[in-house]
């Protein structure tokens, strides 16, 4: 069977079938996200959705075949609310990536369950939110001066680098959130545990006595720019090269 005839499963590749007055696409994927951010994505189901619309579950499926097409749509809307670099100058495309990427991490963050699905959309997120941001990051790398075949690979290494931690915080996040405690509280309660198990490690302790009085999310913000300038100086390296 030639490629053409079996496209790969996605709710982007095959014709979007006309839509019924009472319900839309656009109003399923506001309800699922709306749904996710207050439930997490092991509470997204049809029945679930249907019930939140206040419609049966089968009418969803005119819209989307299964779940995993819902959560291709619900993925991309969600990439719609990055701003998309709207220029690429040679003088400020360091400056403009680290705005997107910034971003993308609080995109992230807002969105927890967003985290795990992005390594799970199948084709490299071929929605057109997705497609460009990606189109924009690509013209700041352009603009920056790096040759065709590094440009794609900049910005993996970019977006790798953002979900990568993103992830990690999200999932952090989610643990405090499950307390019902405050990022402060959690941590100050963690503390005397902590100052128990690093007793012999001076190393750990030394770290983490000079951030004592910081608060939890300010060396969250600052172990992102740290790690998101070091990630552009080695990619500005190749400038040079």
């Amino acid at each position: 069977m030639l490629a053409d005839e079996n496209p790969i499963a996605s709710v982007w590749t095959r014709p979007r079938r006309p839509q019924r007055r009472q319900l839309t696409r656009e109003q399923i994927v506001t309800a699922a996200i709306e749904l996710l951010d207050a439930e997490g994505v092991e509470a997204l189901s049809m029945r679930n959705l249907g019930t939140r619309l206040d419609v049966a579950a089968t009418s969803l499926y005119r819209h989307v075949a299964n779940k995993d097409e819902l959560i291709e749509l619900v993925v991309d809307e969600v990439y719609g609310e990055l701003d998309v670099p709207a220029t690429a100058t040679a003088t400020h495309w360091r400056a403009t990536v680290t705005r997107t990427a910034t971003a993308l991490r609080a995109m992230t963050l807002r969105h927890p369950w967003i985290a795990p699905e992005l390594g799970q959309v199948g084709l490299v997120h071929i929605g057109p939110n997705a497609m460009r941001m990606s189109s924009g990051l690509l013209a700041q790398f352009e603009a920056a001066g790096f040759p065709a075949n590094e440009k794609d690979q900049a910005v993996g290494t970019l977006t790798a680098y953002v979900i990568g931690i993103a992830t990690s915080e999200a999932a952090y996040l989610s643990l405090i959130a499950r307390s019902g405690k405050t990022e402060q509280e959690w941590v100050a309660d963690l503390r005397p545990a902590f100052d128990e198990a690093s007793r012999d490690h001076p190393r750990l302790r030394e770290g983490d006595s000079a951030q004592q009085d910081v608060h939890p999310r300010e060396i969250r913000d600052a172990d992102f720019d740290y790690g998101l300038n070091r990630v552009l100086d080695g990619l500005t390296s190749r400038l040079g090269a």
